[in-house]
């Protein structure tokens, strides 16, 4: 496998190279002209990274299509076969924003590592968040493989440069006496039963906007987790956990019962005031009583942001009660693999990458137990 290099300008190289094995009808061998601008070295370098290509069967094609053309056909052909409604809408939204405005008139196979560097640089100076940048750089990454999968690149020069680090946070988490003090501000209030469930159990939002009277077992003080609700450009959508461990059966605790018998009861009141009969068991349990079907998931956010408000609640998000659950959990000595099935998380590594400063505690307390059992044993 050869080519050969030839000046066409100060700075301008002509390649010429054989593409590979002769064409089975013509017999004849494909010969290949690139344009390379620079000095000799980098057509010279460039040279020989398509002839290795060829020669591991990783040459790809000359193409003029651009990394917008490339976008548009990856999100609407490829992404619906592999991603969540929701996902997809932000998907599109970050291509739209933050990738078509900067790199998306730039030929696919002319995009190099340096021009995913800038860009990268230039959101960071826009203002944008390190988050949203690595999200934004996510997405490139992901759509440059399926790119290279389908052999339009030989390689994904986003993953070969990194994003910007987050700093990870501390979760906000609500203290014992701000749970029960918040607990004791909202009694009578209809937000009441729902943010006894998420403290009580840790269930996500869109868990709980999901929750039928059917999964709820009130006598034996189970609830179950089937599924989860989102709101999408189209509406509602019911969908399945992200993972087998977000199915679940979780324990309630007394006073999580006791919340939803009273919500249920007067439901019940309400459905047959209105003479509708007795309650279906398919019945969401946080639903409109009356005209039925789902509860926007965002409509809890926005009512516990009026109650933190109007009831002087700790100034925290509604998915703080989430997080502390878990803190209550952990400071109870529950090890990982207890939370992060309660959790519902995929694997307990990810309850530790949440709440691994929670855990300094429970660590302190097994080393005390260790010199305790000895200082018997020396006894």
């Amino acid at each position: 496998m050869q080519g050969t290099i030839i000046r066409r300008g100060k700075a301008s190289w002509r390649l010429k190279f054989d593409a590979g094995p002769r064409d089975p009808v013509t017999g004849k061998r494909k010969m290949l002209f690139i344009t390379v601008r620079g000095k000799r070295e980098d057509a010279e370098k460039e040279l020989r990274r398509r002839l290795t290509a060829i020669d591991k069967g990783m040459y790809v094609d000359p193409s003029a299509l651009t990394v917008a053309q490339h976008l548009d056909t990856w999100l609407d052909e490829t992404c619906p076969r592999t991603v969540a409604p929701k996902a997809l809408e932000r998907y599109r939204g970050l291509v739209r924003n933050q990738v078509v405005p900067h790199l998306g008139h730039v030929k696919l196979q002319k995009l190099r590592p340096a021009d995913v560097d800038a860009w990268l640089n230039t959101l960071g100076k826009s203002g944008l968040s390190v988050r949203s940048i690595r999200h934004a750089h996510a997405v490139l990454r992901t759509a440059l493989a399926h790119a290279a999968a389908i052999e339009l690149l030989d390689r994904n020069v986003a993953s070969i440069i990194k994003p910007p680090k987050l700093e990870r946070k501390e979760v906000e988490i609500l203290t014992a006496d701000e749970i029960a003090d918040s607990l004791t501000k909202l009694e009578g209030h209809s937000l009441y039963p729902i943010v006894a469930l998420a403290i009580g159990t840790g269930a996500r939002r869109g868990e709980i906007a999901a929750l039928k009277w059917s999964d709820v077992n009130l006598d034996g003080a189970t609830l179950r987790v089937e599924r989860s609700l989102e709101q999408t450009a189209a509406g509602l959508r019911v969908k399945a956990p992200k993972t087998a461990a977000g199915r679940r059966t979780i324990s309630l605790p007394a006073f999580v019962v006791t919340a939803l018998r009273e919500h249920r009861r007067k439901v019940l009141e309400l459905h047959l005031a209105c003479g509708l009969g007795k309650l279906p068991a398919d019945a969401p349990v946080f639903g409109n009583p009356v005209e039925g079907g789902w509860s926007n998931p965002y409509s809890i956010s926005d009512r516990w942001r009026d109650a933190v408000k109007s009831r002087k609640l700790p100034k925290v998000t509604f998915h703080a009660l989430r997080h502390s659950h878990a803190s209550a959990l952990i400071a109870a000595g529950l090890d990982v693999v207890a939370v992060s099935r309660r959790l519902g998380h995929a694997s307990p590594a990810l309850t530790l990458s949440v709440y691994s400063h929670l855990f300094v505690n429970t660590d302190q307390k097994a080393a005390a137990a260790i010199d305790a059992a000895l200082k018997s044993r020396d006894g």
